[in-house]
């Protein structure tokens, strides 16, 4: 029903930074928790920061607290990770997610996913 698209991964080196996007499409008539979740080579999807509907509450993973920031456009749709003095192994696909209802989640319990959009940091 909601379809998610990631972009703005790219390859920057140790201590840049880059913004990543998450349009959601499709069933857009509701705003839903949103949450990033990246996934390295060979490891689990884990999470890095998720959001309530109307962006009051946020969450970060210890790993990127301080370096990261999630924000959210409810009018243009859109779900942003800023991240900032990114570190190799910050290196990984990056997804969007969405989920039904209201509460805020840091697990892999959501309904909806883009396709992950790659972050590579180099040293």
């Amino acid at each position: 029903q909601v379809l998610l698209v990631e972009s703005g991964g790219g390859l920057v080196q140790a201590g840049g930074s880059l913004r990543l996007s998450c349009v959601a499409s499709g069933r857009t008539d509701s705003t839903y928790p949103m949450g990033w979740f990246r996934q390295a080579p060979g490891k689990e999807r884990v999470f890095v920061a998720a959001i309530s509907r109307n962006g009051g509450s946020t969450y970060y993973d210890d790993s990127v607290k301080g370096r990261f920031t999630i924000s959210r456009d409810n009018i243009k749709n859109t779900v942003y990770l800023q991240m900032n003095s990114l570190r190799p192994e910050d290196t990984a696909v990056y997804y969007c997610a969405a989920r039904q209802g209201i509460a805020v989640l840091t697990t892999t319990q959501y309904d909806y996913w883009g396709q992950g959009t790659q972050v590579t940091v180099s040293s």
